[in-house]
């Protein structure tokens, strides 16, 4: 799942901005910054920042720096080798040696299993690569259900490769060679250095799921282990509306069906003069289970998904989707109640998440399980100053899963084909994603435009960038070097290097999380958020998020096992029925009808091999918790 802006904030008052023509760090070129900073000051120059010229030449800006803050003290800069306000390390970016040596554009093929684009990558991000790397990345996968077996056929998954977990495919495509070996002719090494450097325990989890070779790493490394990032998941609700219909109170799941039917009482049409409702869903993230239903359960109980069941993080015990009276079918009958109270968007089983997301953007729907998925869209500065926004409302008996940063990095795998065209070229695409200034580029667009560092090492995020991630419609400017929105030029792996919660070296102790940069906490919240924060007592969702129960997911270097291939026969007859039945009882139009699909359901996947598969998953439990840190 694609992670973009989390939770979303008002337009930051004293925005990032980036000025022409600064020398690198020595004192004179300080002094000229502040005396320049205090012109623009007594003329009055406080607006949103602009995007400095020249940044499509991306690394040849170094020495740069730019226009101060208010204070006159956060002047942007740009210098690779700036030193760290804190200990004063340098950092050191290695450039790509692939990227060196490449001179003529060529193409490479990426499948990925995360993303459901085709064709070639667009936009900001294609005019970047293309200038750093010479290189069009072309998007293979086609969205139909046999497209890695018809790949494994032919020998050849293409130039850079995203699997979706580390398990089955990932096993059968290093047995059927198509996976190239890292450390293969020193190509790791040579064209990889701040992988190996910085990613060393990813690399050795890859190594002992691999029979002993490294094939790739995770997703959302952590560079040292604490206790978790950030709450992915919280109940946000439009807050509002909630406030409106005289703030009700919500102790378990289920009440949040009377307080979505009372909001749709007082606001029953969408900005766009749509039907509302109170949720919106799809199925195209659905798994071995219904997505939105196991998430549901990760939100509300601490459990996490394995396999075709749920991991208690607290203790290590494992519960079955099917089990009678659990965590998963109690979270299939909420949505069933939501239907049968018409507050289901009735495409939900059928919609892709394009539609979804429009649901949510334009206020079709108001209640939502992920932090990162309708707020960030819907919280817009004209919603914001309407007096309309999105934000968690939490259960009292809620028990939300948190995950703790994790060295070894998560199951979903960075790796490069054996037939690779180019492979010095792919790894040192990897590379750079994994360096700083990479990882803050693939998740919020080129620096300078929409981020970059203050003089004192701070991560600021640019007035666009800002914009960008607070869900509006942001054309890159005139004279960046990049044309069409910033949406367009979104990188479409969909998949991750570090976790956005772990610091970036080459910050002065910031996360790569803009939500927590010093620019952005200091700016004035809107009328509306600030009584959501009054009304709780609280400064931040985190602080919020705090006050009731969660789990922490520990880190661990669980990667799950191959499953047989008769059991992997069973596996995929049993996990459709798991999905389609869960739609079944959702869409049900009566208690009884539920409860009948239900039934069927767990009658039909015992027929087929359930009890075999959960043996396979309580086995797989019992590994996770020994792995655990």
């Amino acid at each position: 799942m694609k992670k973009r802006a989390g939770r979303t904030y008002p337009k930051p008052t004293a925005p990032c901005q980036k000025a022409a023509c600064m020398a690198a760090h020595t004192v004179g070129a300080l002094a000229f910054t502040v005396f320049f900073c205090a012109l623009f000051l007594l003329a009055g120059c406080q607006g949103a920042g602009k995007a400095g010229q020249g940044t499509a030449a991306v690394e040849q800006g170094a020495g740069k720096a730019g226009q101060a803050k208010a204070a006159g003290k956060n002047s942007v800069e740009s210098g690779e080798g700036r030193k760290k306000a804190q200990g004063g390390k340098e950092v050191q970016k290695p450039e790509g040696q692939g990227a060196q040596a490449q001179e003529e554009t060529v193409t490479l093929d990426v499948y990925s299993q995360l993303s459901g684009f085709s064709g070639e990558q667009e936009g900001w991000f294609a005019k970047l690569m293309l200038e750093k790397f010479h290189v069009k990345l072309n998007f293979i996968y086609d969205g139909t259900e046999d497209f890695y077996e018809r790949k494994e056929r032919e020998g050849n998954l293409g130039d850079i490769v995203v699997f979706g977990t580390d398990s089955d495919q990932y096993h059968s495509a290093i047995e059927k060679g198509l996976l190239l070996d890292w450390e293969q002719d020193g190509l790791l090494e040579t064209y990889g250095p701040y992988i190996q450097g910085h990613m060393a325990k990813a690399l050795e989890k890859n190594r002992r799921n691999s029979g002993g070779h490294i094939y790739g790493f995770g997703y959302d490394v952590a560079a040292a282990g604490g206790e978790f990032g950030d709450f992915d998941y919280h109940p946000d609700i439009r807050w509002d509306l909630y406030q409106q219909v005289g703030s009700p109170k919500v102790t378990e799941l289920e009440d949040y069906v009377g307080v979505l039917r009372q909001m749709k009482e007082i606001c029953p049409v969408s900005d766009t003069g749509e039907e509302t409702y109170g949720v919106s869903l799809f199925p195209d993230w659905d798994g071995d289970m219904m997505m939105f239903a196991k998430s549901t359960c990760t939100n509300f109980f601490g459990v996490d998904e394995l396999g075709i069941g749920l991991y208690c993080a607290a203790d290590g015990s494992f519960q079955g989707c099917l089990e009678e009276g659990g965590y998963y079918l109690r979270a299939l009958h909420f949505y069933h109640e939501l239907y049968k109270n018409g507050l289901l968007a009735p495409d939900s089983r059928t919609q892709g998440q394009e539609s979804c997301l429009e649901d949510y953007k334009n206020g079709r729907a108001f209640f939502c399980i992920f932090g990162w998925m309708a707020a960030p869209l819907y919280n817009t500065v004209n919603h914001t100053a309407d007096g309309k926004i999105m934000l968690p409302l939490a259960a009292k008996n809620q028990n939300t899963l948190v995950y703790g940063l994790n060295e070894n990095g998560g199951n979903r795998l960075w790796a490069i084909g054996a037939k690779c065209r180019n492979p010095q070229l792919a790894m040192a695409i990897l590379d750079w994603m994994c360096t700083p200034e990479g990882r803050l580029t693939t998740e919020y667009g080129p620096k300078g435009v929409c981020w970059d560092y203050d003089l004192e090492g701070n991560s600021c995020m640019m007035d666009l960038g800002y914009r960008a991630q607070t869900g509006e419609d942001v054309t890159m400017p005139e004279g960046s070097g990049y044309e069409g929105t910033w949406a367009e030029g979104v990188p479409q792996f969909n998949n991750t290097t570090w976790t956005l919660n772990t610091v970036n070296e080459a910050s002065n102790g910031q996360t790569f999380n803009y939500q927590y940069w010093p620019n952005v906490m200091e700016r004035e919240a809107s009328a509306v958020e600030q009584s959501w924060r009054e009304g709780n007592q609280v400064n931040s969702i985190r602080e919020y998020l705090s006050g009731f129960a969660y789990t922490v997911s520990k880190p661990n270097s669980y990667t799950a096992s191959p499953k047989p291939e008769e059991l992997g026969e069973q596996w995929a007859k049993v996990t459709e029925i798991i999905r389609e039945g869960s739609w079944d009882a959702i869409y049900a139009k009566t208690e009884e009808e539920f409860q009948q699909k239900v039934s069927d359901m767990q009658a039909s996947a015992m027929a087929n091999g359930y009890g075999d598969c959960l043996a396979w998953c309580e086995q797989e439990a019992r590994k996770r918790k020994a792995s655990e840190e």
